[in-house]
């Protein structure tokens, strides 16, 4: 009896732990509406290219040309031409708050959410 319950609460824990753990890979894959790729280049808004459709964007700019992909939820730098390419190098963004850089094209590419956006005039 003791050892049947013992058992029934070792199913039940990982049944739970496995549901989070999928709710919580799903939730952390998917893009969200609302999500998009904010590029400003020279501290000024360049563009914004929403996370839920793919592009494929050229930013040529008097500082330098970089292109943007954004496909399956995630925004990269294929191909820039300034010198160093780090920004080709660098990891896709996804999440709010991550960001790509090319500091010899003043181009950044950063990922913001409608949610984090406060209205304070309302």
């Amino acid at each position: 009896m003791k050892n049947r319950k013992r058992r029934n609460d070792i199913i039940l824990a990982a049944g739970l732990i496995a549901a989070a753990s999928v709710a919580a890979l799903v939730m952390y894959l998917a893009a969200k509406p609302g999500d998009y790729a904010l590029v400003t280049v020279g501290g000024k808004e360049w563009g914004k290219y929403p996370l839920d459709r793919d592009a494929d964007v050229v930013i040529s700019t008097e500082y330098g040309e970089n292109r943007l992909v954004i496909k399956d939820g995630v925004a990269f730098v294929t191909e820039a031409d300034c010198p160093d390419k780090l920004c080709v190098r660098q990891h896709s963004v996804k999440n709010g708050g991550e960001a790509i850089v090319c500091l010899p094209n003043k181009m950044t590419v950063r990922i913001v959410s409608d949610k984090d956006i406060v209205d304070i005039a309302g």
